[in-house]
């Protein structure tokens, strides 16, 4: 068998190292033009708290890839491994002075090792008049240690990395039995899909080694500490293809944060990143089936829309992904 990856985001590298786990015995080939740095996975804080709005194609898929998502990132932090995966476990608040829901989240409330409501002191530790809040544990995975760790981890295991511009899903070898397509925003053009909206992020990566605990402000503002920066944010902006970094949105990040948690002003502020989500309503994890003029059949099984989200969910969007892969190869897919 070989199998063949479009994309080496972390959707494409958690789905390349699921297949090389399920099928020991085939090939698998990544095949993209970015990789580490230059793609939107790296810019991203990495914690793993999904937004109440993340959407697979049923709720009950959608809960079974966020328990497998966190069991992944829950094993890789208490493995040996961890340090150089990037990963570690980290708590945190969120705060809303708006509606008690914002601070639930049903999708981990259950399933983290602590969640719970936040006490009249808790509120009060940063700045805000908050009225509700939440107290939670999780993972956190740092994308820069992450990526080039799957990648070295990837090709240990045989795989093939291939650097090439896929404008058309037929430009790859016909070699591959099955193509994965874990494309991100890439998604858009290749599959025309219209559904595929970025959303774009802009954020701070700040020198405060005396910030170990995460903190939301009403979703909008965050300050969240990773391994050797804390990562100041942030903007979501709906539709903007916009990727050069906004002197405005900085200014409004920083002050939002600086009122959060004062003790930041101090911060040497060490790079400025943007990136664009790949948002779909929906989140496309399914297989297709194309045919070309010449006739030639490709069978695809689609991973990408994740959002803000990708870090959060990746290991168990691979897992569902790889198991669809199963589905074509038995021919029990409903293609």
């Amino acid at each position: 068998m070989h199998f063949g990856v479009l994309g080496s985001g972390i959707i494409g590298l958690t789905t390349a190292l699921e297949l090389q786990k399920e099928f020991p015995t085939a090939r698998v080939s990544i095949i993209a033009d970015r990789f580490n740095e230059d793609t939107v996975s790296y810019v991203a804080a990495g914690i793993f708290r999904p937004g109440t709005s993340f959407m697979g194609p049923t709720q009950e898929i959608t809960q079974q890839w966020m328990t497998d998502a966190f069991n992944y990132w829950d094993d890789l932090r208490r493995s040996k491994e961890a340090p150089l995966a990037g990963v570690c476990q980290l708590s945190g608040y969120i705060y809303s002075r708006t509606s008690p829901s914002i601070v639930r989240n049903h999708f981990i409330e259950k399933l983290l090792p602590v969640y719970r409501q936040a006490t009249e002191e808790e509120l009060k530790l940063c700045h805000g008049g908050w009225k509700y809040g939440s107290f939670f544990t999780t993972c956190l995975t740092e994308s820069r240690l992450f990526l080039p760790y799957a990648t070295k981890k990837f090709l240990e295991n045989g795989g093939e990395v291939v650097r090439q511009h896929v404008k058309n899903f037929f430009e790859v070898p016909k070699s591959f039995d099955i193509l994965l397509n874990c494309t991100g925003m890439g998604a858009k053009e290749l599959c025309s899909d219209q559904h595929l909206v970025p959303i774009r992020g802009q954020v701070l990566k700040v020198r405060a080694p005396w910030v170990k605990t995460a903190f939301y402000g009403d979703y909008d503002t965050y300050v969240l500490p990773g391994f050797e920066t804390v990562t100041l944010g942030g903007c979501r902006q709906f539709d903007s293809y916009n990727t050069e970094w906004c002197k405005y949105d900085s200014m409004a990040i920083r002050e939002r944060c600086y009122d959060l948690l004062p003790s930041l002003r101090k911060a040497e502020i060490v790079r400025e990143c943007v990136g664009l989500r790949p948002h779909r309503s929906v989140v496309r994890v399914e297989p297709e089936l194309i045919t070309n003029p010449e006739g030639r059949r490709l069978k695809i099984v689609h991973n990408y829309g994740h959002g803000g989200y990708g870090v959060t969910t990746a290991p168990g969007t691979a897992k569902y992904a790889v198991s669809l892969v199963r589905d074509l190869l038995a021919g029990n897919s409903k293609l």
